[in-house]
């Protein structure tokens, strides 16, 4: 890299401007990552908590797009037809609604869940005639364990308090399945899914051919939601042409790089140096651009996705700090590898002439 060190050097304007819009590109795709992963997490993270392997919806089949877990309706029939099949361990009814919860008052908007107490899927100690709710809902309004909320005409006394349990963006109050039977709202549905603990010899299609309903596993019933799929799909949509971007640039400033500097490659080919040679110390040169660039960008989403945790849904973890740092590194060092293929190329003869 004689050659490529040299150029960083005394060319430190154009490559510091270069790794400043990398620092640009990186923060953004970082934060961009911590969003989408902190906004899909407060559309599922109450269904993801449960522990069920799979999920039986209304309807029939295993295709996710045939169903919307919004709108299904199940029945106690479908639970017990469920339970009978080989490979369920475990079943639990579970409703679905939105609601307002009261105390004192004052009323909040809320996701009521409505779940057997004792049942696999019910949060410790729910019992008959409680509920169990969100400890950030609970500590924004003053509420704890003792407390009593107005439900639906219904009270009910605060029972336990469960960590991170959003759905579809709203804190979720969990009520043992009469009550939530009763709730105005539920319009006197039996539940909205049956969540599913399976073991071996379970086969998902047999069973939703048995017992009338749409089985599918956690991650493809997570795609049922509307406000996760279509949040989560803009959002990524939107890295993913940040990080196209960054390879144009990458590529573009490269390119120009290049045929600026066609006499020294030329010089180099003159005294022997071998195309992968050159190649080597190109792309050695963009690779410490890009892990400089891109590395002080994803420091500093990091500190500002810390901060911003605070006030707004984000998470921060390998997958949307590290993984987004490795993605623009390797699709820039693609886009230079493209940019600086050119220098096979290079005659050393006519590049000196046309230095001159």
């Amino acid at each position: 890299m004689f050659l490529a060190l040299r150029d960083l050097r005394f060319a430190t304007g154009r490559f510091a401007v270069m790794t400043a819009v990398l620092v640009l590109i990186s923060f953004l795709v970082v934060m961009l990552s911590g969003l989408t992963a902190g906004l899909g997490n407060q559309s599922i993270a109450a269904i993801r908590g449960i522990g069920a392997e799979h999920f039986a919806l209304d309807g029939g089949g295993t295709d996710p797009s045939d169903v919307s877990f919004g709108e299904s309706t199940v029945t106690d029939s479908q639970r017990a037809a469920l339970a009978a099949q080989p490979g369920v361990a475990d079943t639990a009814v579970l409703g679905v609604a939105p609601g307002r919860v009261g105390s004192g008052g004052r009323e909040v908007a809320a996701a009521l869940f409505g779940v057997a107490p004792g049942s696999f899927a019910a949060p410790a100690g729910l019992r008959p005639a409680t509920a169990a709710v969100d400890a950030q809902l609970a500590a924004d309004n003053g509420w704890s364990p003792g407390t009593i909320l107005t439900v639906g005409g219904r009270e009910v006394t605060v029972a336990a308090l469960v960590e991170d349990s959003y759905y579809s963006h709203q804190p979720v109050v969990w009520l043992d399945l009469g009550t939530w039977r009763d709730l105005p709202a539920t319009a006197g549905a039996d539940g909205t899914v049956i969540a599913l603990r399976t073991g071996p010899g379970f086969d998902a299609p047999t069973v939703a051919t048995a017992t009338g309903t749409s089985v599918l596993d956690t991650s493809a019933t997570l795609d049922t939601i509307g406000s996760y799929t279509s949040e989560r799909g803009s959002l990524l949509l939107m890295q993913a042409m940040l990080l196209v971007v960054g390879a144009l640039v990458v590529g573009a400033f490269f390119t120009v790089w290049t045929v600026q500097r066609s006499r020294d490659i030329a010089v180099l080919r003159a005294i022997g140096a071998s195309t992968s040679y050159l190649l080597r110390d190109a792309l050695g040169q963009a690779a410490v651009v890009l892990v400089l660039g891109t590395g002080l960008g994803t420091v500093a989403a990091t500190a500002a996705g810390a901060a911003a945790a605070t006030v707004v849904p984000f998470t921060l973890s390998a997958a949307t700090t590290v993984l987004p740092f490795v993605a623009l590194v390797g699709i820039g060092l693609l886009g230079a590898a493209a940019a600086v293929a050119r220098i096979g190329s290079v005659d050393p003869l006519t590049a000196l002439a046309a230095a001159h």
